[in-house]
C-alpha cells in the first residue's frame, strides 16, 4: 500500500474505524516526542508540547501505530500508557518488553 492509497493526493485527513485522522499526525506527534525527550527545552514548549503529544494518542491509536512500534524512551512509553488509559474504559494492555 502506497501513502495515496491512504491520504490520496489533495485530502488532509480520512475516517479510520470512527476516527478522523489528519495528514501530518505522525510527524507531529514525533517532533513533540523529541521536545519531550529534549532536556533544553523550555517550560512553555514542554507544556505545550505535552499538550500536543497527549491530543494525537487517541488519533495514533485508531490508526494502530502502538499496535506495531514500541516507543524505545520510557518515559514516553509511559506518557502513552497513561493517556491511552485517560483516554479508554478500558486499560491499555501492558508492553511485554516494559
Amino acid at each position: 500500500m502506497k501513502a495515496q492509497d491512504v491520504l490520496p493526493d489533495g485530502e488532509d485527513f480520512t475516517t479510520i474505524n470512527g476516527r478522523t485522522l489528519r495528514k501530518g499526525s505522525v510527524a507531529a506527534f514525533l517532533a513533540n516526542a523529541r521536545i519531550l525527550e529534549d532536556a533544553g527545552t523550555s517550560a512553555a514548549d514542554r507544556q505545550a508540547a505535552e499538550q500536543d503529544f497527549a491530543s494525537l494518542i487517541p488519533t495514533l491509536d485508531a490508526l494502530g501505530l502502538f499496535d506495531v512500534f514500541e516507543l524505545r524512551s520510557p518515559f514516553l512509553r509511559e506518557e502513552v500508557a497513561r493517556h491511552r488509559a485517560a483516554f479508554s474504559p478500558v486499560p491499555a494492555a501492558a508492553s511485554p518488553n516494559a
